[in-house]
């Protein structure tokens, strides 16, 4: 029987963490939300801008949440060796990962940039994708200033320090938005550049953040020391190894869950003259469901860092209870989400765009999001669960199963086979997200009883 009394340190110790990160998460979703509704509101009733702007980042997002997935991998392998008071291994697994996801990101941005000729071929309209290259262009150039960036955040998420990157990312994204004011309008004599200048202002928000966080490891003498003696010459083949087994699973979890929310975007633009209409509609329910989900996202991350302490420790009783104590928050927030999409559902859309028919749609999907809401947070604190006890191989054939030949299918049977429109292609999520949660529950309570056993 529950009782909140069990669980109310629980409920503190997982909020001291996730709190931060929320703040941070949302922070970083607050660049795309502050893109779109500038850029939305520079075209007025023409859709064209935010459906560029959707379609560019939607492209983007791919490669850049894979390699994000790999950097993710560091937390549970520093909140191990944190928990062990293992210091020398975890300045070894920093340095590694400064330079090896750095290296990353270049490498990521060459094939973005390659990909470029390839956005005429995704069946979007011409003139969307003219508006949208030149600003995923600018995004494409971010990339090696993020994985820098997730280098130090991560580490610092490992240790139990999640207010750093907080300061950081809110500092950053207040700069976004002063750099979209003079650069989509034009302001202050700079030229007017419309959604490409949305692009600018993030590439440059993206530059500011690893300079702030370099800053703040160089200033503080209990994080200088695990940057002591760093060169090019302490990149160990075996310590990438090590980064790598453990963040490319996380990593193609995350691009196959990705893609199915990509691969529905781009399905959008199949409507033929509604096309634009249902891009922009879906760009901004996506938004909306991002700020849902960085709330989600940051009780996932808290739970990681919980559970890699536990584990290091071999506590499995304190593991339980906060992996318990982590899906009630998941689930009282995911309820509150829930019934604000479903009455907020058309007049949300009205701070993104005056279109009367990019608003009646954006509604429409709002409703379909809320339908989920449950299971993408269960999913999600369960992969944060299995992330923490480095149980991570699983995740990608669940993930494979559940987005590739449920998600995606099921809302392409609905959207166009059976004619439901932009809505079926939503339903979709609903069957792909429970299937991923159910199945990782499944997961958990296996590892679970085995590290009892143990």
């Amino acid at each position: 029987m529950y009782r909140f009394s069990t669980y109310k340190e629980q409920y503190k110790s997982n909020l001291r963490l996730a709190l931060p990160v929320m703040l941070t998460q949302v922070g970083q979703i607050l660049t795309q939300v502050a893109d779109n509704l500038m850029v939305g509101h520079y075209g007025g009733d023409d859709p064209t801008p935010l459906a560029a702007v959707s379609f560019g980042g939607a492209v983007f997002f791919i490669l850049f949440i894979a390699c994000v997935g790999v950097a993710l991998g560091l937390t549970p392998l520093i909140g191990e060796l944190y928990a062990q008071g293992d210091r020398r291994i975890s300045s070894g697994y920093l340095q590694n990962a400064v330079l090896f996801y750095t290296l990353l990101g270049f490498g990521a941005a060459a094939v973005q940039y390659a990909a470029i000729p390839l956005l005429y071929h995704l069946g979007q309209p011409a003139e969307v994708v003219d508006m949208a290259i030149p600003y995923y262009r600018m995004l494409v150039y971010s990339m090696p200033f993020i994985m820098l960036f997730f280098a130090f955040k991560q580490f610092l998420e490992g240790v139990g320090n999640t207010k750093v990157e907080m300061v950081v990312t809110i500092a950053a994204n207040l700069a976004n938005i002063g750099f979209n004011t003079l650069f989509i309008f034009g302001h202050l004599g700079f030229p007017e550049m419309g959604a490409e200048g949305a692009g600018l202002g993030t590439l440059l928000s993206r530059i500011i953040a690893p300079i702030l966080m370099i800053g703040y490891f160089c200033s503080r003498e209990r994080y200088r020391g695990y940057l002591h003696g760093f060169s090019l010459r302490n990149l160990s083949r075996e310590t990438v190894r090590r980064l790598l087994r453990m963040g490319l699973p996380i990593s193609l979890q995350m691009f196959l869950e990705a893609s199915a929310f990509v691969g529905t975007g781009i399905m959008m633009g199949w409507f033929g003259a509604e096309a634009k209409v249902a891009i922009g509609a879906n760009q901004i329910a996506t938004t909306i469901g991002n700020c849902a989900f960085m709330i989600v996202m940051s009780i996932g991350a808290a739970t990681t860092i919980r559970v890699s302490h536990c584990y290091g420790a071999r506590n499995t009783g304190e593991l339980t209870m906060a992996a318990k104590a982590s899906y009630h928050l998941v689930l009282a927030w995911n309820a509150f989400a829930a019934a604000v999409f479903l009455t907020g559902r058309y007049w949300i859309p009205q701070l993104f765009t005056t279109n009367a028919d990019v608003i009646a749609v954006a509604g429409n999907l709002l409703a379909f999001a809320a339908i989920y809401q449950l299971s993408d947070g269960i999913q999600n604190v369960s992969v944060g669960i299995l992330r923490g006890l480095q149980d991570v191989k699983i995740i990608m054939p669940i993930a494979f199963i559940s987005y590739w030949l449920l998600n995606l299918p099921v809302g392409y049977l609905f959207g166009f086979t059976l004619g439901m429109g932009p809505q079926g292609l939503y339903l979709g999520f609903s069957f792909g997200l429970s299937m991923a949660a159910l199945l990782m529950i499944l997961r958990i309570r296996r590892t679970v009883r085995k590290l009892r056993a143990a």
